[in-house]
């Protein structure tokens, strides 16, 4: 009896065989780095990658763009003011991913 991974090198070989990978987007292109994909903790990389791809994305990915287009922001700020808020903001965005992760990794889900 083949191996799972036996089995997906086969389906693979197969798809290429007959051309049906060439038709796919990107198809002998490099791999684009998802945005978001090397913050997220390991542990959660493949349930939300999952989720992402069935079309549903959980908050805290929302929170993770969030947190990026504030860095962005934080540092194309020129007026003190405004770099406090947007601190503040960015502080605030982190310790409620953070607690959110937190209470994901106790309760294992």
């Amino acid at each position: 009896m083949p191996t799972q991974d036996e089995e997906i090198a086969r389906y693979l070989r197969e798809a290429a065989a007959s051309g049906e990978l060439s038709r796919l987007p990107g198809y002998g292109k490099p791999m684009t780095g998802d945005d978001g994909f090397e913050a997220t903790p390991d542990e959660f990389r493949m349930p939300f990658k999952i989720l992402k791809n069935a079309g549903f994305t959980p908050p805290e990915i929302e929170w993770f763009h969030q947190r990026a287009a504030l860095r962005v922001q934080l540092q194309a700020a020129q007026d003190a003011e405004e770099r406090a808020a947007l601190s503040t903001k960015l502080s605030e965005l982190q310790q409620k991913i953070a607690l959110r992760l937190e209470a994901m990794r106790v309760r294992g889900s």
